[in-house]
């Protein structure tokens, strides 16, 4: 299938029929890179930090939030006002 280049704003871009992005699963955004001279859109990757809201309410819950360096203050930290 062949599309047109077009201009938009400053950028350019293609219109990408319907049906390619149904078989692809892509729908509100995609992963765009160059391999090997070529475009190429992916479903994008699950978000890196999804769900770490939850898990950090569930620590809090469980106890386990305690600092991690609890003995290893910086310098000067008694002049902060909080």
């Amino acid at each position: 299938m062949r599309t047109t280049i077009r201009k938009m704003g400053n950028s350019q871009g293609v219109l990408i029929p319907k049906a390619l992005l149904a078989q692809t699963g892509i729908e509100q955004a995609a992963d765009i890179s160059v391999e090997n001279g070529a475009i190429v859109l992916r479903k994008p990757r699950q978000n890196g930090r999804q769900g770490w809201a939850d898990a950090s309410k569930e620590i809090a819950l469980l106890g386990d939030d305690a600092l991690a360096w609890p003995d290893f203050a910086n310098e000067s930290d008694e002049e902060w006002q909080w």
